[in-house]
């Protein structure tokens, strides 16, 4: 006949082991679904409050069964038992590993993992070693559960593991908020406050209330520092969002993007686009009339992405802007805009820039290319291609660098066309690149094109490509339709 039997001890356990298991339970679903946890948190909460779920579980069966003769109750007993210790010291290490993870003592990180896990794995060895020779305890022949003589050693890995979990918040207190030191100190002094109280209250499972209270208040703690961060983070993520999104307006109204740009001028079309690759970028392009009958034009990329560049790209484009209305040619702009560039560039930044002059008139031009991508060209009547030729250093590179200028001539019906190498570095999900020959691809699917149309036949063709994959550069392109003045065609 079973041993257990309805007493107010036994009524109160039972309370205190079911109210355990809803407990755990929700706490459970709370850390997978409801709290804003990082993914390490919540897995680590969820197996904590699991392993809490089968000690006090399995401690319940055994209370259960406890006292019931036969041999398969036996081995039951056996069973649940063994699992709940064996819980009972996954519990200790979980508990250690948090406490170690929340220290992060970089140095002795590897010793203090290796020490725990090295505890826990002859814990569970030394338990089911005890399954066979009644080491820590045994069942009696009415199956009624007694400790052994070696009871105490059931006991020792928990206390290493305990005292190496002082050692970390005395030794590395700073690291842990007052909150969070508190909510480990109460789990690691309410076990052993229990014990002391379970001598006057000897029919009652002390521990387990004392477990499961000061489990549960450390991982209410835990969450809510973490939701704080969270909440901390996202405002951040926020407010710097709203700061990018300024950023890249006042960078698109540094460029022009009012088209048709010159309505006025029938003589030639420009269109420019800049796609960035981040919130802000360090393209830029720029097209203006330096006096009645020039037109200059300008194709730029920074190094580097972000806010730097884009801050770098807007110096560097007041600076050529402001050279070539003053009248100098371009190499002499270049020249000038380097040194100056250079003088407090304490961030390395550099600038490759390729720009020209040209006469409306007559569609005599001049150019110099700081490191940027060839030029493409298209004859009336004829198709797009690349104009090779020898570069100079990119801008903001050394002081004192002369730029070599270029002589061309566009007739009436022909058409210029700049980029970025976003354009041909543009990539797709295998890392294969855009590259200059699918660019000709693209703009000779209309040569025809007004420059508007052009751009967007290359965008196409880029999108076509990269198939969804993520952009990781700039893209920038202009191109210039020369129709000339009359007198010329």
């Amino acid at each position: 006949m079973n041993a257990f039997s309805i007493t107010t001890g036994n009524l109160i356990n039972i309370i205190i082991i079911a109210a355990g298991i809803g407990i755990c339970g929700m706490n459970i679903l709370q850390v997978s679904t409801g709290a804003r946890l990082s993914k390490e948190a919540t897995r680590y909460f969820q197996l904590f409050f699991g392993m809490v779920l089968l000690y006090i579980g399995s401690h319940l069966a055994r209370q259960l069964m406890e006292g019931t003769p036969g041999q398969g109750i036996r081995v039951a007993l056996i069973t649940v038992t063994l699992l709940e210790f064996l819980a009972s010291g996954m519990m200790a290490y979980l508990f250690s590993m948090l406490t170690l993870y929340v220290a992060k003592p970089e140095r002795h990180r590897i010793t203090f993992q290796r020490l725990f896990l090295g505890t826990l794995i002859l814990y569970a060895l030394l338990m089911i070693v005890s399954q066979f020779t009644d080491l820590c305890y045994y069942f009696d022949s009415t199956n009624t559960y007694r400790r052994a003589s070696g009871y105490l050693f059931s006991n020792l890995a928990h206390i290493v593991m305990l005292c190496i979990d002082v050692f970390l918040l005395i030794r590395w207190r700073d690291r842990f908020s007052p909150r969070i030191r508190r909510a480990f100190w109460i789990y690691i002094i309410a076990p052993f406050a229990a014990i002391a109280a379970q001598a006057f209250f000897r029919d009652v499972q002390l521990i387990i209330l004392a477990t499961v209270a000061a489990a549960v208040y450390m991982s209410m703690v835990i969450m809510q520092d973490q939701m704080e961060k969270y909440e901390k983070e996202h405002e951040t993520a926020t407010r710097m969002g709203a700061e990018l999104s300024m950023a890249t307006d006042i960078q698109a109204s540094q460029l022009p993007r009012l088209f048709p740009a010159f309505p006025n001028r029938p003589e030639f079309d420009v269109f420019a686009s800049m796609t960035p690759a981040k919130e802000v970028g360090g393209d830029f392009y720029d097209f203006f009339l330096i006096d009645d009958d020039h037109i200059g034009l300008v194709m730029a990329d920074v190094s580097g992405k972000g806010v730097p560049a884009a801050l770098f790209m807007m110096v560097a484009r007041v600076l050529i802007k402001s050279h070539l209305q003053n009248g100098e040619s371009v190499g002499e702009a270049l020249e000038n805009v380097n040194d100056q560039l250079c003088e407090g560039n304490e961030a390395g930044l550099f600038v490759t820039v390729w720009a020209a002059v040209i006469q409306i008139s007559t569609g005599k031009g001049t150019a110099a290319n700081a490191g940027h991508e060839h030029p493409v060209l298209r004859r009336a009547g004829g198709q797009y291609e690349l104009v090779r030729y020898r570069h100079s250093p990119a801008v903001a590179t050394m002081e004192g660098i002369p730029y070599k200028e270029y002589s061309f001539e566009l007739y009436p019906g022909d058409s210029l066309f700049v980029y970025t190498d976003g354009v041909a570095e543009a990539t797709d999900a295998q890392d294969e690149l855009f590259g200059t020959d699918r660019m000709l691809e693209a703009l000779n699917r209309n040569p025809d094109a007004i420059p508007e149309e052009v751009l967007s036949n290359v965008m196409d063709g880029i999108n076509e490509f990269v198939a969804g994959a993520e952009q990781f550069d700039d893209i920038t392109m202009l191109c210039m339709k020369y129709i000339g003045t009359g007198d010329n065609g």
